[in-house]
């Protein structure tokens, strides 16, 4: 266990006391990647999205977009949308996006590092729907948004919130981005994520976001502050309101995560090195346009590519292909030097085993990949279509335990415990050494959710499962909860900034 560990960092167990988690910090991964091809197919494949970039190109649907890039000496099509790319205009453009960036959270505790060995674990987001053991599933609604949000905030193994946990549907479409992201500023001080869905909506979320740091515009775009994603719409198209985004967020010197949405068989090749062949061409295509838009902006190299059930055609998650193609994305996001985004993804419908299993294959691939965000981190079922609360809770203790586990070891005298053997010596026991009593309260990873007891006590006391126990916690995490500071003059300024955009009626085109 590391020296970093102290008596303390753990909170009071669970029977009575507050929820025990490990303690808020910035998580790193000590081991090298593992590559899932050689370097000769890794060249390969990247070869190969370079000849569709030249020979195919990829539509861009906004004028604005086209424009920009014909100016930087793209190949636009005089009758279309189309877009072609030289190899050389692909290489120098990418080149220009960093390798390593730090975004700035409105409490300065919580800011992080992208890139380099860094793991960002983020909240579910976009999720239509909600669900937990009580009330079952149910439509997306502000009160399960707010609520989602205080959990992601009371979580220390929650490092950001990568957009709305859960769509709140019950609020009106012009507006709802104001009030998601009024409660979100007000419940969370984590990184924040807005929508690239059109310039409108993405200039409030960035004005919101600076707003709440209390910062200039000046010292706002020296430190990026908000995320988003741009998907790709696979294939080889990108659309207007996400260019839109993406522009007024390279602009600022924001966050840009460009992902192309592609599931082989469905939207991409039904191979799976196929499917990352038209993953990576669309993902140079967008990190370069971001760098034509700004050079030097900040991006990070989306991998979404996973398969489709071939007897539904629905997408399915946390499979051996998602778990390679995630493998090979890190590889492709190295290629170019920009941090690489994966996933938490699972097909399953409940938080059951299914759940539990094909999220850890999704959190093994994405942290050996070496994904610098793992977003869906939390929360995520149904395939992106529900939000659970349980799910969050059994995720937390996932992701906790993978913390732990690139926690490295500390081999020194005191470690290596040649004492500690001495005194107890042949046919002893460890539990009452001076070595043991000395570490009892921090000696070893303790779960969140599991159950000590035997299992005589355990099932003569009303045996629950992990579930069950996940839908206790996420309750005690709630009553526990406590909304961290705002400046009351920040609240007062957000709150009338929310005000003026509300009564001039929001986004126009909602």
């Amino acid at each position: 266990m590391s020296k970093g560990r102290r008596h303390g960092e753990r909170r009071a167990r669970r029977g009575g006391g507050a929820v025990e988690q490990i303690s808020w910090r910035q998580v790193a991964n000590p081991f090298p990647p593992l590559e899932a091809v050689s370097a000769d197919e890794l060249e390969a494949i990247h070869r190969a999205s370079l000849r569709v970039l030249e020979e195919i190109g990829v539509d861009f649907l906004l004028p604005e977009a086209r424009d920009m890039l014909e100016r930087a000496g793209a190949d636009v099509a005089a009758d279309g949308p189309r877009v072609r790319f030289d190899r050389a205009f692909i290489r120098e453009a990418v080149a220009r996006a960093p390798s390593t960036f730090a975004v700035h959270a409105r409490n300065p505790a919580r800011d992080l590092v992208f890139g380099g060995n860094a793991v960002n674990f983020a909240v579910v987001a976009s999720a239509p729907n909600v669900s937990d053991l009580d009330r079952g599933r149910r439509p997306g609604n502000f009160e399960d948004y707010c609520n989602l949000v205080r959990l992601g905030q009371a979580l220390n193994i929650a490092h950001l919130n990568a957009g709305y946990p859960v769509e709140p549907t019950d609020l009106p479409p012009p507006t709802r981005h104001l009030d998601a992201f009024l409660a979100q500023i007000r419940l969370s001080d984590k990184v924040y994520s807005g929508y690239a869905l059109g310039r409108e909506r993405m200039v409030d979320f960035i004005e919101m976001a600076r707003m709440a740091r209390g910062v200039d515009e000046a010292r706002f775009e020296r430190e990026p502050s908000l995320c988003t994603v741009v998907n790709a719409n696979s294939p080889l198209q990108y659309d207007r309101p996400m260019l839109e985004g993406l522009i007024e967020m390279a602009r600022r010197n924001q966050v840009v995560v460009i992902t192309p949405f592609t599931l082989a068989g469905a939207m991409a090749p039904v191979t799976v090195v196929g499917a990352l062949v038209q993953q990576n061409a669309e993902a140079l295509a967008g990190i370069a346009f971001a760098q034509v838009v700004r050079p030097g902006a900040p991006v990070m190299y989306g991998g979404f590519t996973s398969n489709v059930d071939m007897r539904t055609g629905s997408p399915a998650f946390g499979t051996p292909e998602y778990a390679k193609a995630t493998l090979v994305g890190g590889q492709l996001a190295r290629r170019v030097g920009v941090p690489f985004r994966a996933s938490n993804a699972t097909s399953a419908n409940a938080p059951d085993g299914q759940a539990v299993y094909e999220s850890e294959m999704s959190v093994w691939a994405s942290v050996m990949a070496h994904a610098s965000l793992v977003k869906h981190g939390l929360g995520w079922l149904q395939g992106g279509l529900c939000a659970s609360y349980e799910k969050l809770v059994l995720d937390a203790e996932m992701l906790q335990a993978m913390a732990e586990f690139l926690t490295p070891l500390t081999v020194d005298d005191d470690a290596l415990a040649v004492e500690a053997i001495a005194e107890v010596g042949p046919g002893g026991h460890f539990f009452s050494s001076s070595h043991t009593l000395a570490r009892y309260e921090r000696a070893f990873y303790a779960p969140l959710v599991s159950d000590w007891r035997n299992f005589e006590t355990w099932s003569a006391d009303g045996a629950v499962g992990a579930t069950q126990w996940a839908n206790r916690i996420w309750k005690r995490l709630l009553a526990e909860y406590e909304a961290p500071p705002l400046d009351p003059a920040i609240d007062e300024a957000l709150a009338d900034f929310v005000a003026r955009r509300k009564a001039e009626g929001g986004i126009a085109a909602a």
